[in-house]
């Protein structure tokens, strides 16, 4: 490919709508363009990134015995109100009517899809295990689309299903498809880690994201993992060996309640600091709804509240209540409420403050906080649960390591789905015995999109992106200096020739432009080999560079050529 002839409308200023590095530097080196809140255009370099992706899925599901096939966007609603997900799913689910009145949704995902399938054409258990994948388009209606292609409404995604006789054979295929993750993304040159996740709206009973660790901000999760031992989660589910178990109650003496002024106090920082206090001495008090009834949640002040782990404690979806609601219950600007005397339908409270006595709370008046607070003596708890996300620091709960924290960005997930959707959709198969079973059903998603974004944010320097040598959209980049230098042209030429015989995939920048643009173009779009033909084509020499990298090699065409085929020989995934 000649970049004379390549659509890639680079920009020389950072883009103001971009806040991630990954999300600027794709807008700004050609890759794509905005159509409208959270969908993008993919142009030419983008494509062909995104087909080598989808490549290297597509080989490790077809290995692993999955068999592609292709499901509508657009699905019928019934399909989900039958499952529940109607509902549970909440705004992100486009949903529209047909021209007959029939409710429809554009596909997020297709659990229902899958399982309406199997309910009409897997009968016996000899058709039994079978995985059936497709790499679509997808849409959620995100409500703040952002990051670029990590957040937006249209996305391209690996979805695949596995559907077994029982639990046993869920177990295998669950394997088998981490095992084939695992080869995915360790070909694509992306180390990631397999951690603990929650089912969240998909149901079922366990899960497992692969997730990219990053040194930015753009991780949209925190993963928790122990420096000693293979335990990781994400933050919501993660757990430490302080939160398996209840803490020792506390042993000093209850001491009288009383109330304090604490004017204008209204965050742990600013009470801990007027008080004199630490901040493990104080419990915050937050006030959520799930549907009709507001939950009270309380940590401790030195702890941050897990609305996932909230959720599962309560058995419901739970939403921060707005200001309304908090005067209503507290009769008390918001800001300083309190557990004693609140008028709420339960008081959910974190295992850390099972241990804790004396401590101080919101009382339910502005600008008043209660000393020596103690609960059974002074409020009943409803539950007690882990509810706090796990910190740094903390002991490992399987080993005597420490647990570390690290942003990380989400490229696959697993989820073993059990029975909830063939039960909900009669997808039933007939035993060796002859009677009706339920299918068991397991779901695998990587995303496409995602993970091509997650590979920039990974992979940058201040001057652009490196891509990894398997899923770069050229493996080499030929830049002649000066177009009108007969001896560059001459062997350019020569080069790139050369490398397309050879099978490697090369982009020669013919352009007139200026030397210094060229090099910079050449940073910025990332291609993980360059190849320098200037000042010392008159010798037959050129310079290899590998992008990211210190070195430069000024030799002959044949040892360029020689140097450049051992390099994508043993690329091994790494980038640049």
């Amino acid at each position: 490919m000649r970049a004379s002839q390549l659509f890639f409308p680079t920009l020389r200023e950072m883009p103001g709508e971009a806040e991630l590095i990954s999300h600027k530097l794709l807008l700004r080196a050609g890759y794509i363009r905005r159509l409208t809140s959270g969908v993008y255009t993919y142009l030419p370099l983008m494509w062909r990134v995104l087909r080598k992706i989808e490549q290297i899925v597509r080989e490790e599901m077809d290995a692993a015995g999955a068999q592609e096939i292709l499901m509508p966007i657009v699905q019928p609603g019934e399909l989900w109100q039958r499952t529940g997900r109607w509902d549970d799913y909440g705004k992100e689910l486009l949903r529209f009517e047909d021209r007959r009145g029939f409710p429809s949704v554009l596909g997020p995902t297709h659990e229902e899809v899958i399982a309406f399938l199997a309910a009409n054409e897997v009968h016996s258990y000899r058709q039994l295990p079978m995985n059936l994948y497709q790499v679509a388009t997808k849409f959620r209606d995100e409500i703040r689309p952002r990051f670029g292609l990590l957040r937006g409404r249209e996305f391209i995604m690996k979805d695949a299903y596995s559907l077994d006789a029982d639990e046993s054979g869920l177990d295998r295929s669950y394997q088998v498809m981490a095992e084939a993750y695992h080869r995915a993304f360790a070909r694509m040159g992306l180390p990631v880690r397999m951690v603990e996740s929650d089912t969240g709206l998909m149901g079922g009973k366990f899960a497992h994201e692969f997730t990219l660790l990053v040194d930015t901000d753009a991780g949209e999760n925190t993963v928790i993992y122990c420096d000693r031992c293979d335990y990781a989660a994400n933050m919501e589910v993660a757990r430490s060996y302080e939160q398996s178990a209840p803490p020792a109650p506390a042993t000093e003496a209850y001491q009288e309640m009383r109330p304090v002024a604490t004017p204008d106090m209204k965050t742990i920082e600013q009470v801990s600091e007027f008080l004199k206090v630490p901040a493990s001495r104080l419990v915050k008090t937050l006030l959520y709804t799930s549907g009709d009834r507001v939950i009270a949640a309380l940590v401790r002040g030195d702890h941050e509240l897990n609305e996932t782990k909230l959720k599962r404690a309560v058995g419901a979806a739970v939403e921060m209540a707005d200001a309304e609601t908090v005067v209503r219950v507290t009769q008390a600007p918001v800001g300083f409420a309190g557990p004693v005397g609140l008028k709420v339908d339960a008081i959910i409270a974190d295992l850390a403050v099972q241990g804790m006595a004396n401590f101080v709370t919101g009382a339910n008046a502005g600008d008043t906080h209660l000393l020596n607070v103690n609960h059974g003596r002074d409020f009943a708890v409803t539950g007690w649960a882990d509810i706090r996300n796990t910190q740094a620091g903390e002991r490992c709960p399987l080993c005597e390591g420490t647990l570390q924290a690290n942003p990380g960005i989400e490229l696959g997930n697993i989820f073993k789905l059990g029975t909830k959707y063939s039960i909900a959709l009669g997808a039933n198969y007939t035993d060796a015995d002859g009677n009706e079973r339920p299918l068991v059903m397991g779901s695998y998603g990587i995303g496409i999109t995602r993970t091509a974004q997650a590979a920039i944010e990974k992979f940058h320097d201040e001057n652009g992106m490196i891509w990894p040598i398997p899923i770069a959209p050229f493996h080499v980049l030929v830049l002649i200096m000066n177009t009108r230098d007969e001896a560059q042209t001459r062997l350019a030429e020569e080069v790139y020739a050369r490398l397309q015989e050879q099978g490697v995939e090369v982009l020669l920048d013919d352009r007139d432009e200026r030397a210094g643009a060229k090099f910079k173009d050449a940073d910025l779009i990332g291609i993980p080999i360059q190849v320098v033909v200037g000042r010392l084509a008159g010798e037959g020499k050129v310079e290899v560079r590998r992008r990211g990298a210190p070195d430069r090699y000024e030799e002959a065409v044949d040892a360029a050529l020689e140097r450049i085929a051992a390099i994508l020989q043993g690329a091994d995934g790494g980038a640049g």
